[in-house]
């Protein structure tokens, strides 16, 4: 068996096992909707035994006991009728709610389980990407939800009842009908599984990845028109579009080709059971009411049959679509909760590097190897060091973004691995490089860490974080929305917001990476002022390649590929003969960037 057939297998046993496994939350709405659509295709299974009844009571020579019978079958027909319409609605409408709650929970959890992956995962994703494989399999679930309850399942039943029908008064015709029915399923399954579904597969990673390339350059659109590269992100679109639409129509021709030699098989069965069903009349054991009776049913197992096929492909493609949902659903986070682990209590801030090891993975080098440094509670730390050293890499560490592979951090003598996560960042507060807002108000960005505050505190945050006063200013002052990651804001304003965000939060852990970078002096003296008040009374560490910044810390880190080569305050460090730091300070000094 090939690789690609072993994998539709494998999707589609995990995808009805993702499904079934939905299905038994909501088990009671499932049984309604399965003793409903039973009892529905049981009574459209019947109607053609009393087509059958009415033909023989309109050909009788006695017309009065004929209208008797034709009258009794006509009644039957109309109960049946109603029965089937009833039944059928009442499936129907269970189907509804089940289908919107489950599919409620699939994309929360989804989510839920997207926003716990590494940093790393989200690193190597396309955002649009993972938007599309959460969408497009929560609609998946509404076509399987179709397909398997109200579909597959009323076609097996009237398979079975028509063949066991027909097949107790002409064994010989309950054969045919019967070897018909699985030679076209046969043929449905085999095409869709072995033929159809490794195309569908990739023509819906194609499908992900023109998703991918569009949030791509929407998100980016500010680089886009700065270097007028609108024409070549077109380009790059069209090539993801034009690489879909050459896999989807491989995809789409073998759908139809597949329709066409299951449409001629279903007119084969239909000729030959004609034919059988005029030889049993030419033989005297069918009678005109039995011929009407044998060709109505058959009609009605073909309507089924037909849309088996419909019903297969669309189970198919609904598995495909699924498939990248169930994946995300299945993975597990590269970085997960202890089972049993308990909230941190950082009571003052030490924090303790013992022994450790790091590598990215895929790395054969280790970044850092046996790493150990304590920081005491208080302490305002530099981390100084060329691009790459291993700073950025040092406060991810703290706030467990990556696992270390050796070793061990803790923070007031608590291993960071054996605390959930979510307490341990609600004690570290973060000013990135880049500040990234929300597309929501400044008073929803301000109080993102505690959204319980109140607006006098957010307001005295702002304050603190010199951004108060350039919020009144905006048209609807706290209530203004700051479009996508913030672009309504200039560079400034947005680091100020986050630093006012920092202040709210009140953690006793700090870390401020390259907060000043890029912005006016005007901009950097106020924020300068204000990361002087946050870091007040707080275990502080300023990541900084201006090292005019950290001049006036309590102690400076300098990193050289993964090490701490240098330990000291910046008068200490600026005696070391041929030290990093000092040459960096040197040539920032000689280059008009720092005093």
């Amino acid at each position: 068996m090939t690789q690609s057939k072993t994998r539709a297998r494998s999707a589609m046993s995990r995808v009805l096992a993702f499904t079934i496994g939905n299905w038994r939350q909501e088990w009671r709405l499932v049984c309604l909707i399965l003793c409903t659509i039973t009892l529905a295709t049981l009574a459209d299974i019947a109607m053609p035994v009393f087509a059958g009844r009415l033909v023989d009571a309109v050909a009788s020579v006695d017309r009065e006991a004929g209208l008797s019978s034709a009258l009794n079958a006509l009644a039957a027909m109309a109960g049946l009728g109603l029965a089937y319409v009833g039944l059928r609605h009442l499936a129907w409408a269970a189907v509804v709610p089940m289908t919107l709650r489950i599919m409620g929970r699939v994309s929360q959890a989804g989510f839920a389980q997207v926003q716990r992956f590494s940093a790393d995962w989200h690193a190597n994703s396309f955002s649009g990407s993972t938007v599309r494989q959460i969408t497009r399999g929560m609609w998946a679930l509404d076509i399987l939800h179709d397909v398997l309850l109200l579909a597959l399942w009323p076609s097996v039943v009237v398979l079975v009842g028509a063949v066991a029908i027909l097949g107790w008064q002409w064994p010989i015709m309950g054969l045919a009908m019967g070897a018909g029915a699985l030679a076209y399923i046969f043929l449905t399954v085999f095409l869709t599984l072995r033929w159809i579904a490794p195309v569908a597969r990739q023509s819906n990673k194609m499908d992900t990845r023109v998703g991918g390339v569009l949030a791509d350059a929407l998100a980016c659109n500010a680089v886009v028109k700065t270097f007028a590269a609108e024409a070549r992100e077109e380009t790059r679109l069209s090539d993801a579009v034009a690489e879909w639409q050459r896999r989807t129509d491989v995809t789409w021709m073998r759908f139809t080709w597949a329709a066409t030699l299951q449409t001629a098989l279903l007119w084969a069965v239909r000729i030959g059971l004609a034919g059988l069903s005029v030889y049993l009349w030419a033989i005297g054991q069918a009678t005109p009411g039995d011929v009407t009776y044998v060709l109505t049913t058959y009609f009605v197992v073909q309507g089924y049959l037909r849309d088996i096929g419909m019903h297969v492909n669309n189970l198919q493609r609904s598995v495909n679509e699924m498939e990248e949902l169930v994946d995300l659903h299945d993975e597990v986070p590269a970085v997960a909760d202890r089972p049993g682990a308990e909230p941190i209590a950082v009571t003052h801030g030490e924090i303790v590097f013992d022994r450790v090891h790091f590598r990215y993975g895929g790395h054969a080098t280790p970044l850092y190897d046996g790493l150990t440094v304590t920081i005491p509670a208080g302490q305002r730390v530099g981390l100084v060091g060329h691009s790459g050293s291993g700073k950025t890499t040092f406060v991810k560490l703290i706030q467990r973004l990556h696992d270390v592979t050796g070793g061990e951090i803790r923070i007031d003598g608590q291993a960071i691995d054996q605390v959930t996560q979510a307490s341990l960042r609600r004690n570290v507060a973060v000013v990135p490089q880049e500040s990234i807002l929300f597309h929501r108000s400044l008073t929803e960005n301000i109080a993102y860490g505690r959204p319980d505050a109140s607006q006098v505190e957010i307001e005295e945050a702002a304050r603190l974080a010199s951004a108060h006063d350039f919020i009144l200013r905006l048209p609807q002052a706290y209530g203004t929305l700051v479009g996508e990651r913030g672009v309504k804001l200039s560079g400034g304003e947005r680091q100020r917001v986050a630093l006012a965000r920092a202040f709210l939060a009140d953690a006793p852990i700090l870390i401020l990476d390259e907060a000043t970078s890029a912005l006016d002096s005007e901009s950097e003296r106020l924020i300068q002022a204000a990361m002087e008040r946050l870091m007040a009374g707080r275990t502080s560490l300023v990541i900084a390649h201006r090292l005019s910044t950290v001049r006036t810390l309590d102690r400076i880190l300098v990193f050289d590929r993964g090490r701490i080569v240098e330990d000291g305050t910046h008068d200490t460090l600026m005696t070391l003969n041929g030290g990093i730091y000092r040459s960096l300070t040197e040539h920032q000094s000689g280059s008009g960037l720092a005093a």
